[in-house]
């Protein structure tokens, strides 16, 4: 391991020592890592890892069992999902998770419904048709319909609706073409370059080290690896297990 940048500079996102269990399996054992301001980080490793799961517990949608997240200095492990949502901290799922029945414009206004700002909403709901202008030809459909890659937009820029300052985007390129994988991770970039801190969970570890500025190694709820991704991506340890070298 390498020194670490996260400990010389004030961590946007802190984790002390998580752990998560379900049922007695331990799924996260005691992980600690952090997400400096505007950094694009990726936590990488194999099926059942417990990358998603630390996602969950880090937005509220499971309960560690051990251990502390702070954002900006703030102790917020206990905090419900939608109070994190407020302090800008906005998740997009594994599985996209959009609502089927209504349409990819419902959809996306869902996604500010913590702000009462008007004019910033409308602003934003035209930058994520900007965005994604796929999107914006299919306001009216309903979001059941499209394809794997469209909902993964959607889900995105329902994310962006809430004006995130840390977007944790779980799998984004999982079950998708390859050239729908390539505007995917483009369009991340894109928004990662506006100012917005990204926390990648992502099994394809080439894109996403070769996207990030820093990447830890997850195995069987443990972090075994942690670097700047230039490092991990000439690793050869990481280059046999995660590179198919």
């Amino acid at each position: 391991m390498s020194g670490q940048p996260e400990e010389k500079l004030a961590a946007m996102l802190s984790v002390e020592g998580l752990k998560v269990a379900y049922g007695g399996i331990n799924a996260v054992k005691g992980i600690t890592f952090a997400v400096n301001a505007g950094e694009m980080v990726t936590l990488i490793g194999a099926n059942g890892a417990g990358k998603t799961t630390t996602l969950k517990a880090l937005t509220g949608l499971v309960r560690p069992t051990a251990g502390r997240v702070r954002y900006n200095g703030a102790d917020i492990t206990a905090m419900p999902s939608h109070r994190l949502l407020a302090l800008g901290i906005a998740l997009v799922p594994e599985g996209r998770g959009v609502f089927p029945r209504l349409t990819v414009e419902e959809n996306i206004d869902i996604g500010a419904y913590c702000r009462n700002d008007k004019p910033g909403i409308d602003a934003d709901h035209d930058y994520v048709f900007t965005l994604f202008p796929r999107l914006a030809e299919r306001r009216r459909q309903v979001a059941g319909t499209l394809s794997g890659g469209e909902q993964q937009m959607l889900a995105i820029g329902r994310a962006i609706m809430g004006r995130p300052r840390l977007l944790l985007l779980d799998e984004p390129s999982m079950g998708l073409a390859p050239l729908m994988v390539q505007k995917i991770f483009a369009t991340i970039r894109e928004i990662a370059a506006t100012g917005v801190t990204t926390l990648l969970v992502e099994q394809n570890a080439r894109l996403a080290l070769e996207m990030c500025d820093r990447g830890y190694v997850m195995e069987s709820g443990e972090i075994t690896l942690q670097d700047q991704a230039r490092a991990l991506l000439a690793n050869p340890l990481v280059r046999r297990a995660y590179l198919g070298e």
